[in-house]
């Protein structure tokens, strides 16, 4: 294919998904069910080349950057807080279900090596941080749940992998080590981890000396790639390294960041990820053409693997339900024993966690990394695609409705000591105390009046407010409704100020900055 009928093959791409997208939101489905079946649809239009996805340089464009977001935008004392129950998800479901999938596709193909249907189960096993992101974003889980998914999703990407790679050489070699595997996954994990601290701690004390904003979010968007690249180089886990260090860069970044680097750059990386998680749908939708053709036609695959599929994603869900189930009986027995204080998820906890597990381009890539000639790959190859399919469309379709059934409650050891309320009460005391103390000069003479005024009004208002909240909710969203009108107003009449030539466009773009920011607060306050 031509370079530019390449970059015109893109574009078209980002069209799709921007109106893909639109679809969606206006049919009220996920946005990922819309880009899949969108970008399926597409791969069979008669003209349009088919697209052949090269697995390595997709889990290297897309991988790291999705990675760091999540690590970015997760809750870190939470996660500590939940490290065993994620570390149960991200490495015990994990090998539990690769076993437990490796069983059922030796006794549907009982000629299929050990090694082939253990490698089949790694392809399948572990859920994609991309598609567990795409499917929550859209639904409210309490604070626990919400977490150990996002853990999950985070850190079960380097057991599925390292689970992939020994399988597959066991089907090479015929060999395989239980006690190797093991110490290759701690190798890999601990490595990685420092990999991960090494990089962090380098952009913390690298951001800090920029000085330019751009040059600060150039150095952060690379952030990820870099410490993938540099895992995988050194041969341990690119994807614990990439964890490792969006959250040490996100726990320093509201110390290392002014105002104006933290709106653009969350901006900017806003949008890339946005794309990004669109993109690896729509390639994993135009895949499915590559995968039919491979497997000798659509018809030829549902009839000779159709059953087959659709018992290995059967089999995945079942697998993940009885682990889930299961560690959570084991929490319950420790808890009634006083071995543990944590509570037990219940049933409806339990349901919703399991049926949460959906795969995306974790599993794809790895699928189609599996070289030629590997028994089974076909099969493999098909069944991948079908349990993406399979749990993107049936589970991501779902999950709203699992939730509501199942009427989660927070519970109160996850709910956080202060409400927003109260903590904008320490914030604002805590000013008032600076500005008490600057307001005067060395001879206790009040120099600045109305600031001191200001912050004491202020503090007064807020103290009140935290006391009646529910009462002010009703008076503050009018009040900001107002706020955002006036803002409204104003932006029109400064355009109508530069289209007719009255003030330059330094003018315009400075103002407007202002009323941007007056209108974000606004919408702040009111949520």
């Amino acid at each position: 294919m031509e370079p530019t009928h390449l970059f015109e093959l893109v574009i078209a791409m980002f069209l799709a998904i921007i109106a893909l997208h639109y679809a969606a939101h206006r049919l009220g489905l996920p946005p990922s069910v819309a880009l899949l079946t969108g970008g399926a649809l597409l791969a069979f239009v008669p003209g349009l080349p088919a697209i052949s996805v090269d697995p390595e340089l997709v889990l290297v464009i897309f991988l790291p950057p999705l990675l760091m977001d999540g690590a970015w935008a997760i809750a870190l004392a939470r996660l500590r807080r939940h490290m065993i129950g994620i570390a149960s998800l991200a490495v015990g479901a994990v090998l539990f279900t690769c076993a437990v999938v490796a069983v059922v596709a030796h006794l549907i193909f009982p000629s299929l090596p050990w090694a082939a249907c253990a490698a089949l189960g790694a392809i399948v096993a572990p859920p994609d941080a991309v598609s567990a992101r795409a499917v929550l974003e859209r639904v409210r889980l309490p604070r626990r749940l919400q977490i150990l998914l996002e853990g999950e999703s985070l850190l079960n990407d380097a057991s599925g992998l390292v689970l992939f790679r020994f399988a597959v050489a066991a089907a090479a070699t015929g060999a395989f080590s239980a006690g190797e595997a093991v110490a290759s996954f701690l190798v890999l994990a601990l490595g990685g981890a420092v990999v991960g601290v090494v990089v962090g701690t380098a952009w913390v004390k690298l951001v800090g000396r920029l000085g330019d904003e751009y040059l600060i979010i150039s150095a952060t968007v690379l952030l990820g790639w870099i410490s993938y690249l540099l895992g995988e180089l050194l041969h341990v886990s690119g994807v614990i390294a990439t964890v490792t260090t969006g959250l040490i860069a996100s726990w320093h970044q509201h110390t290392v960041f002014s105002a104006a680097t933290r709106m653009r750059g969350t901006s900017f990386w806003t949008v890339m990820i946005f794309l990004m998680e669109a993109s690896v749908f729509t390639l994993i939708g135009l895949s499915l053409r590559d995968v039919v053709e491979r497997g000798g036609g659509l018809t030829t695959v549902i009839a000779t693997m159709g059953l087959p599929m659709l018992a290995i994603l059967v089999t995945l869900v079942v697998a993940r339900f009885a682990w889930v189930f299961a560690s959570d009986l084991v929490i319950r027995f420790c808890a009634v024993l006083g071995v543990t204080r944590a509570q037990p998820l219940g049933a409806g906890g339990a349901t919703v966690l399991s049926w949460a597990g959906v795969r995306g381009v974790i599993t794809l890539a790895l699928a189609l990394s599996l070289p030629e000639g590997f028994p089974g790959r076909d099969f493999i190859l098909a069944t991948s695609f079908a349990v993406i399919l399979g749990t993107v469309l049936v589970q991501g379709t779902t999950l709203g409705r699992v939730i509501a059934w199942a009427r989660l409650v927070e519970t109160e050891t996850e709910r956080a000591r202060l409400t927003m309320s109260q903590a904008e009460v320490a914030m604002v005391q805590a000013q008032l105390g600076t500005v008490q103390s600057l307001a005067y000069d060395a001879e206790g003479k009040l120099i600045h009046p109305q600031l001191l005024d200001r912050y004491q009004r202020r503090a007064t208002v807020i103290v009140d407010y935290a006391e009646r909240t529910e009462h002010y909710k009703p008076v503050l969203h009018a009040h900001f409704d107002v706020v955002l009108e006036a803002v409204a107003t104003g932006r029109r009449e400064l355009i109508r100020l530069h289209r007719a030539g009255d003030i330059d466009d330094e003018t315009l773009d400075e103002l407007e900055r202002d009323l941007d920011l007056e209108e974000l607060s606004a919408i702040s306050a009111k949520a």
